[in-house]
């Protein structure tokens, strides 16, 4: 831009002036494209100094000029006022490979742009970085130590994603506290008028708005176009949502304010999460991206050797339909420190006792699982829920039916690990006092892995599962674990961002609808044929699949649920839903019943060298083909909604000149999730990658197939 001269102003003025003159206009953009030219993105600073970017996709915009900064409180903006000063541009393509994970090696391969802005009216510097990838785009706020920003607490995030339309959406109510809602499928335009009645009862919850969004965002365009909207490597910040603007269909990010209404307290040098947006035409590359993972620190972890994919049974499932308590006694109104249990009279339905679960141990003894959980073994759990109690749980102390030692003993002795479970009920403080004894009491006693539970409203009062308090303490839980080599699947904490490339120990997270709402009323048909494209596009799930008795009432006459899918389709979970922690979350006694299907959950890997996604239509229906670490053998799943379909499939992803024998757990022709569940047929063929299948999934169900390689 060429400047007028101005040599009679003072120096001082004549600098501003200048930079008056700057934001007056708009400045030269910076352009990228992604490595395969196909996504272009356009960096700007517009009249006022106003910093933007837009987005489009073989030609066609995907985010319309969207608007970049900060507000912060008692301070001026970082939204306006900006020069740019420096524009670096760098490539980077490189391959890394995971603990664990869908891929035996993925591929970093971007193009990236860091712009730098000053604001010379209050001499700060912001710096936004961009990385474009072929199948998207990720871009963070920097901000480098400097004299006039060193602490500052942000008031607002207004980071933009200005769409071009009213697009379909895949959504779930804002909260700050959580995402155990049923997904929403509508149009933008609609999400006001179903927000009251989408936003169901939660034992913690903090809607915030009529159009606030969650991340993952899944969208698709009239024109058949997948956009997603999320986020990577949420560290020291607090959690985004998206605040819609219906009229114009501009999302805004929305940040989890804490118990003050402050969004994070910064200082510099400090950096945001990166903000991602996954496109592209096929639905299948959304389900198959690794940006997010990619946009993460690699592991700093020396020894990684103690970190492992775990197929588990559990005692839990029958305390979630009723069968049995988490309570060893009826009593409440408890403190901790002034009763002996050894006196109370028991309620004689504690689950967690010690005949009891030996006959877990033996059941994953005899059919090969990794590990036994337990929930409920620790006192504290009659009067606890809702009680807003500081001090409950000490995570150290079983109750007098559960023989911690014994039970050590005979896991040990059966090639079985415990797995423990620590529910912190909300009280973070209590948690953290607790932490490294608790830690250690696992290490004493043979437990590699913990299941974290933060069920209720976090204590103090008025902090939320979302801010960065909290973000702060998973992730100090995280680091904690890692010191005493114990992994960590964390339930009702904040959705992944891909921080398990950084801590592979996070192997598990919850942060969605689980089976466990089977039993809570039921889950929608669909529900795991949209999980993969919004929960899961930040890490796995420990959706806790394999119920075999859908009807509830067989094992809690009072409760009326019923699992909303097919048993066949049960088994197509371990392949669809993706985590290197699987449970096989019923009873034995069911699997004993039918053992033909429960082969399935046996032989099905939890570790992938390879993972291709077959079919899918967010909403619909979902195919992945996965291919076990370290075998020649694969493993298909299938999941469809309530509507069913006849899914057809090619094999030629199977090795060249290699026979197969593909056994088909499937559907029965009169299957139906709501009227015949338990129908399913069992056959076997002989294949290799020439062979196309055609194969029938019921209304609510699917199919899983094993592909073992013949020798």
């Amino acid at each position: 831009m060429n400047l007028p001269r101005i040599p009679f102003l003072p120096a001082a003025r004549r600098g501003l002036l200048l930079a008056l003159l700057a934001w007056g206009a708009t400045a030269q953009a910076e352009d990228i494209q992604s490595p395969n030219k196909q996504l272009t993105l356009s960096v700007n600073v517009q009249a006022n100094g106003v910093p933007t970017y837009s987005l489009s996709y073989k030609g066609r915009p995907v985010l319309n000029t969207s608007k970049l900064g900060l507000e912060l409180q008692n301070a001026v903006a970082l939204t306006s006022g900006f020069t740019q000063t420096a524009a670096t541009r760098r490539t980077v393509d490189e391959s890394w490979n995971p603990v664990w994970g869908e891929v035996k090696t993925i591929r970093n391969h971007y193009n990236e742009l860091a712009v730098t802005l000053s604001q010379p009216a209050t001499k700060r510097e912001m710096r936004v970085r961009f990385r474009l990838f072929d199948d998207g785009l990720g871009f963070r706020y920097e901000f480098p130590r400097q004299p006039e920003l060193g602490y500052f607490v942000v008031k607002e995030e207004k980071t933009q994603f200005a769409l071009n339309g009213d697009h379909k959406a895949f959504w779930l109510p804002g909260d700050y506290d959580t995402q155990e809602y049923s997904t929403v499928t509508s149009n933008l335009s609609q999400v006001r008028g179903l927000m009251k009645a989408s936003t169901t009862p939660n034992a913690s919850q903090t809607p915030f708005s009529a159009t606030g969004l969650q991340t993952p965002l899944m969208l698709k365009r009239p024109d058949g176009l997948y956009v997603n909207i999320h986020e990577a490597s949420l560290i020291d910040y607090s959690a985004m949502h998206l605040e819609l603007d219906d009229k114009t269909f501009v999302l805004e990010s929305h940040l989890t304010p804490d118990a003050v209404g402050n969004k994070g307290y910064l200082q510099t040098p400090c950096q945001s999460p990166w903000r991602t947006v996954l496109v592209s035409d096929k639905a299948a590359d959304i389900l198959q991206s690794k940006l997010v993972l990619n946009l993460n620190e690699p592991t700093q972890f020396k020894d990684v050797s103690w970190i492992k994919p775990v197929k588990y049974v559990g005692v839990w499932w029958e305390m979630i339909t009723g069968k049995s308590t988490w309570s060893y006694t009826n009593q409440d109104n408890i403190k901790l420190d002034s009763i002996d249990y050894k006196t109370v009279k028991p309620n004689g339905t504690h689950g967690a006792n010690t005949a009891h679960v030996k006959e877990y141990i033996d059941f994953a003894a005899k059919h090969g699982f990794d590990a036994v959980l337990v929930e409920g073994w620790n006192t504290g759990w009659e009067d606890w829920f809702g009680k807003h109690k500081d001090y409950v749980f000490d995570f150290v102390t079983p109750y007098p039916d559960f023989d911690v030692q014994e039970l050590h003993r005979y896991a040990e002795s059966k090639g079985v690990k415990m797995m423990m479970h620590h529910e912190t009920s909300g009280s973070v403080r209590n948690y953290e006092r607790h932490l490294e004894k608790a830690l250690q009491f696992m290490n004493d006693n043979g437990y590699n892995a913990v299941k974290t539970g933060y069920v209720g409203d976090v204590l103090p009062l008025g902090e939320h599962h979302y801010s960065q308090w909290l973000i702060n303490h998973y992730q100090y839980v995280l680091e904690q674990a890692a010191k005493h080599k114990i992994m960590v699947n964390g339930h009702e904490a904040v959705r992944p961002t891909g921080l398990s490339r950084t801590f592979p120990n996070l192997i598990g997270n919850e942060a969605a609808r689980g089976t466990e709402y089977e039993s809570f009323g039921g889950n929608n048909a669909d529900h795991t044929t949209i999980l993969p494209f919004t929960r899961l596009i930040g890490g796995p799930m420990d959706y806790t699949p394999g119920i075999f008795e859908t009807k509830v009432s067989k094992l809690n006459p009072s409760n009326t649920s019923f699992v909303h899918s097919t048993l066949a389709r049960q088994l197509a979970l371990y392949v669809t839903m993706y985590s290197p922690l699987q449970m096989a979350a019923d009873l034995p006694e069911h699997y004993n019943q039918h053992l033909d299907a429960f082969q399935f959950i046996k032989d099905v890997a939890v570790d992938w060298d390879d993972t291709k996604v077959l079919e899918a239509e967010p909403g619909d229906y979902i195919t992945y083909a996965r291919k076990a670490k370290g075998k020649s053998n694969w493993f298909i799943g299938s999941t469809c909604d309530e509507q069913g379909r006849t899914s057809k499939i090619d094999l030629s992803f199977l090795d060249s000149g290699k026979k197969y024998v593909a056994t088909i757990y499937a559907d029965a022709k009169d299957a139906h999730y709501e009227k015949n569940p338990k129908a399913y047929t069992i056959r076997k063929l002989n294949v290799t990658r020439k062979s196309k299948l055609t194969q029938y999934c019921a209304p609510g169900g699917g199919y899983a197939i094993s592909v073992v390689a013949v020798n």
